[in-house]
């Protein structure tokens, strides 16, 4: 998909569809939504005047331009904004996300997006939330489905055509709008590579499958790239990933990406994600409703894998390093069993109570290593960890935890700005007993009471005294639609927030 900046009058644009804005009853009419209004001959007028369109976010009115009327659009789409008052990057994400679905609805690939001047946020984010949305909303996965391949197909067999290009309508020629069209732009792809990655099936989207991937964007970024199997795991002393794959023919990886944007003395960033490809729940076994969307239980692994895409696309001036510790969780007579004790790299030892308690088997080992090879200035996990979390935040906020209040608030502050909300957690140290095990040093379950933050608790063994900050993804990750931008299924979440909060760090 090709996202263009157009610098003149949005009304002169030659295209199948324009969409602007409106604001909520009561809000003046900007010029250009004004001028669009006259183009379709007092219709939109009518329509204010009886209530049919008030500007709210959910709504639309479409209009045909009369042919022979010279240059310029052949429709036009108000879109609802909202109140002026509210308005911020996520409603200008949401209109550029509704008018881009329209078009698909219409068969148009092509449409135009008037960006209202005086935005809050200034020129570059609002063009850079624009692009993020149209290209969130363009992508659909359809790499696997034959659909209108068979000879016998017929037009209502084909899906409808994506939008494959979106013109961004600005007034000016500063630099500040190129500059937002370049962060929008790697940021959204950033997130679609992680969206490709959650919806493969966990037959094709396996360990080894990931570390391709990394591969790729290693020699495309110039990363240096560190895959280890088997044979270096038990070298690292890695007994909880290698654990939780013991019941698969599957064999894990640990993936590592570092860029290398600052001098050699600079400490990185760390960033770890959580890529287990499917989880069965191992002999502790989920239920079968709802097991097919365990293939999106890498999302924390895909988010991080999109980030460093971004990271070397933007050539940010920092050093980042990505870590994701991938693995399958299944079944067979080599799986490990509820009540057996394994060391972790760390060299603390685990009671695994419940074998569905994987993730934080596979991160504990992944922080360790993180911690002991690169000393990080910061280091930030994200997982699909708990259902507890849905519980307590359900499908609008990640929860985030860890060891240092102005990390925690750099990671709000930078979901806030992605429209990938974060709200903190506690992690008082009366939690801890929960994961006393009198057998082990801990234990992988902490009982039904606080099921998030005892998971967290568990992994700040792992890390020391370094600054650190666990993303529980669990709600947020993937299932039903809540942003225009989005299709049910995986998100990409928090593929952006990691962005906007590595990015704030290099600024």
């Amino acid at each position: 998909m090709q996202v263009r900046l157009y610098r003149k009058d949005p009304l002169t644009c030659d295209t199948p569809l324009l969409a602007v804005a409106v604001f909520q009853d009561g809000e003046s009419l900007s010029p250009v939504v004004q001028g669009a209004a006259e183009r379709v001959g007092g219709a939109f007028s009518r329509a204010r005047s009886a209530g049919d369109f008030r500007g709210r976010e959910d709504e639309q009115a479409l209009f045909y331009l009369p042919e022979g009327g010279g240059p310029g659009p052949r429709r036009v789409l108000f879109v609802g904004a909202g109140r002026r008052g509210e308005a911020d990057a996520e409603a200008l994400r949401r209109f550029a996300a509704r008018a881009v679905r329209r078009a698909e609805s219409l068969s148009v690939t092509e449409v135009a997006l008037h960006v209202p001047e005086g935005w809050p946020g200034g020129v570059e984010r609002s063009i850079q939330s624009a692009a993020e949305g149209a290209i969130l909303a363009a992508w659909d996965f359809r790499e696997l489905r034959t659909r209108g391949s068979s000879s016998g197909a017929t037009a209502e067999d084909e899906p409808r055509p994506l939008v494959e290009e979106v013109l961004l309508c600005i007034a000016g020629n500063g630099a500040d709008a190129e500059q937002g069209l370049r962060i929008g732009v790697a940021f959204a792809e950033a997130e679609n590579l992680a969206r490709v990655l959650q919806w493969r099936p966990g037959n094709v989207a396996t360990p080894s499958h990931l570390a391709a991937v990394a591969l790729e964007l290693a020699e495309e970024h110039g990363f240096k790239s560190t895959v280890l199997g088997p044979v270096e795991l038990r070298a690292e002393g890695m007994g909880a990933l290698l654990a939780v794959s013991a019941g698969s023919a599957e064999e894990p990886r640990l993936i590592v990406l570092e860029h290398h944007g600052s001098g050699a003395a600079d400490p990185p960033i760390v960033l770890v994600g959580k890529g287990l490809t499917f989880d069965s729940g191992g002999i502790s076994i989920k239920p079968a409703e709802g097991m097919e969307d365990m293939k999106y239980d890498m999302s924390g692994g895909a988010a991080v894998l999109g980030a460093m895409k971004a990271i070397g696309t933007l050539d940010l001036p920092l050093n980042v390093v990505g870590i994701v510790p991938s693995s399958e969780n299944l079944l067979s007579g080599r799986a490990t069993k509820p009540g057996d004790v394994i060391r972790t790299r760390a060299g603390k030892t685990v009671e695994v109570i419940n074998t569905d308690a994987e993730g934080r088997l596979i991160l504990a080992d992944a922080l360790s290593y993180a911690v002991d090879h690169y000393s990080p200035k910061a280091l930030v996990d994200c997982a699909t960890l708990t259902g507890a979390c849905v519980v307590a935040l359900g499908h609008h906020a990640a929860a985030v935890l860890g060891n240092d209040e102005e990390l925690i608030s750099e990671l709000r502050e930078a979901g806030d700005r992605a429209g990938e909300r974060c709200w903190p957690l506690p992690l008082w140290k009366e939690y801890r007993k929960q994961i006393e095990s009198p057998i082990a040093d801990l234990k992988n379950v902490g009982g039904k009471p606080a099921g998030t933050i005892t998971a967290a608790c568990f992994l700040s063994e792992f890390v020391g005294k370094t600054r650190w900050a666990h993303l529980d993804i669990a709600g947020t990750a993937y299932g039903e639609p809540r942003a225009p931008y989005q299709r049910k299924g995986g998100f990409g979440f928090p593929t952006r927030l990691l962005l906007e909060w590595v990015r704030g760090r290099a600024e």
